[in-house]
């Protein structure tokens, strides 16, 4: 019941009409940039970052991030099934039939159960989030010092061992976040480290600066060089030809049980470290495949190929909320960036968030459910305008985010050499993406380093420097026993494979946003 009054006064708060608004450019700029080819949340958000942060408004802010996220995921459905593009990689498998239904005359009624499904999926995992966060946040709250040094390790040994096709990979990227971290004066001994006789990076290299250089100028440079590899044609949108919501009768009765099943794989997943969206929309895919009565359609255009891998993508999204309120764990590249924006506004996710910022967390929560009664006003009736974008001069928009990117840090920093250290990360991060470097594992590394390093030593002060703190408590060897599993996890297939005179190759899932 105290949720559900918590939830109630979040309401209270998000209807107002400047929260509204908060909510209404977030959906906006979230469709309108997840409909671009390319282009995925983590990019666009760490773009406004620089700019949401002088609006001097944590809780506007944050329910505006919330509002993109959401709504890039909503716009990726567009790019799939029009134009065979996912923007990201919680989308391919919306693609595979969904371009397909485009391609026979039936892209209205893809781009319905995608919508429709995404409403739905959101809809229920944010209830599911508001009942699931409060008790594990008061759970959380028995953590100490060596607990939350062992979580910071699994989630960073998680991500980098599951993403990418390459651990080395992984963990060269760990550490170069890592390193990141450790920049400017020790707290602890006021030390300055790793400054090179730069009297700017004292301070640290800033989070927003290392963001911007990572998502928004390392992708664009990436994109922007391989231009010609990019699709120009959408597939045509047929003419409205009736029925509700431009589905018919049996569309409704394919899509609403893929829809549930589709929700209860995101949720949990997206609560996993490195679980993201893709992991649950391919494994909705493969049961609707399964069930499905009508095995002759899949491949050609099958409806529930669409229903189920949207509802997964979008429940995901609020799984990914739980560790990231409760515990002050990002899970995903776009979580991180999260994080980054409540560190700016002295707002620190964790047990104590649910305590401290009572207001904040449940108007967040409450703008989830209003926020997806405007993407599903927005995407349907408007689908003709978001078509046109996909028409934009891909040069003329690469330019844009470039000078948008560089303005964004120097008014955030007022240094050029911050503007320079942005775009040195980005063309690292460039390469990083051409020679399959995964992103992730850095700005895990970046924000959880120095939250571990803490933890470490304030684990070993309080125990007078044994070490053994680390083995003895339960809690703690069992999240540090699990980070040896996450370790171990991807190398399984291959060994069974082997023992059993077979072949297999290494388990690995893409870099999610």
């Amino acid at each position: 019941m105290n949720s559900l009054s918590n939830l109630l006064d979040g309401f209270v708060s998000v209807l107002s009409v400047q929260n509204l608004l908060y909510a209404a450019i977030g959906v906006t700029i979230g469709t309108l940039v997840g409909v671009l080819p390319g282009i995925g949340p983590a990019l666009t958000i760490a773009l406004l970052l620089p700019v949401s942060l002088q609006l001097d408004d944590p809780t506007g802010t944050l329910i505006m991030f919330a509002g993109i996220y959401y709504g890039a995921m909503y716009g990726g459905s567009t790019t799939s099934i029009l134009l065979n593009t996912p923007g990201e990689s919680a989308s391919v498998a919306t693609s595979i039939e969904g371009y397909q239904m485009a391609r026979h005359g039936r892209a209205r009624a893809a781009l319905a159960t995608a919508a429709i499904g995404s409403f739905v999926a959101a809809t229920i995992s944010t209830v599911l989030l508001a009942f699931v966060a409060e008790p594990i946040a008061t759970l959380a709250i028995t953590f100490r010092a060596s607990d939350y040094f062992a979580l910071a390790v699994l989630a960073m040994v998680t991500v980098t061992a599951m993403v990418g096709a390459s651990l080395a990979r992984g963990l060269m990227s760990l550490t170069f976040g890592l390193f990141l971290g450790l920049v400017g004066i020790d707290s602890l001994t006021g030390q300055a480290r790793f400054t090179f006789g730069v009297p700017e990076l004292l301070d640290g290299v800033d989070v927003v600066t290392v963001i911007v250089g990572l998502f928004a100028i390392g992708e664009t440079l990436y994109i922007a060089s391989r231009l010609k590899d990019l699709p120009a044609k959408v597939a045509p949108l047929e003419p409205a030809k009736g029925g509700f919501a431009w589905l018919t009768r049996q569309d409704w009765a394919r899509s609403w049980p893929a829809w549930l099943r589709g929700t209860l794989f995101g949720f949990p997943f997206g609560a996993l470290p490195s679980g993201g969206a893709e992991i649950p929309t391919f494994l909705s895919y493969t049961v609707e495949k399964r069930r499905s009565k009508h095995q002759d359609e899949w491949g050609k255009g099958a409806i529930e190929g669409v229903a189920g891998p949207e509802a997964a993508n979008n429940a995901s999204f609020s799984g990914v909320l739980v560790p990231l309120l409760t515990l002050g764990i990002p899970t995903s590249a776009t979580a991180a960036v999260m994080l980054a924006a409540f560190s700016y506004f002295n707002i620190s996710p964790g047990p104590q968030l649910f305590e401290k910022s009572t207001d904040l967390v449940w108007a967040l929560i409450a703008s989830l459910f209003v926020g997806n009664v405007m993407l599903l006003a927005l995407n349907l009736p408007l689908i003709r305008v978001w078509v046109k974008v996909l028409q934009i001069p891909r040069p003329l928009l690469y330019t844009g985010i470039l000078v948008f990117a560089t303005l964004g840090v120097y008014a955030v920093s007022g240094s050029v050499v911050d503007v320079l250290i942005a775009y040195a990360i980005g063309v690292l991060a460039m390469f990083m993406r051409r020679f399959d470097f995964p992103i992730a594992p850095v700005i895990l590394g970046l924000i959880l380093g120095p939250m571990m390093e803490t933890q470490f030593r304030r684990a070993l002060l309080l125990s007078d420097g044994d070490m053994s703190v680390f083995v003895t408590r339960p809690l703690t060897v069992t999240l540090l026993g699990l980070a040896v599993v996450a370790l171990a996890l991807p190398h399984l297939p291959k060994v069974w494979a082997r023992l059993r005179g077979g072949s297999a190759q290494r388990l690995s899932f893409a870099e999610d946003d």
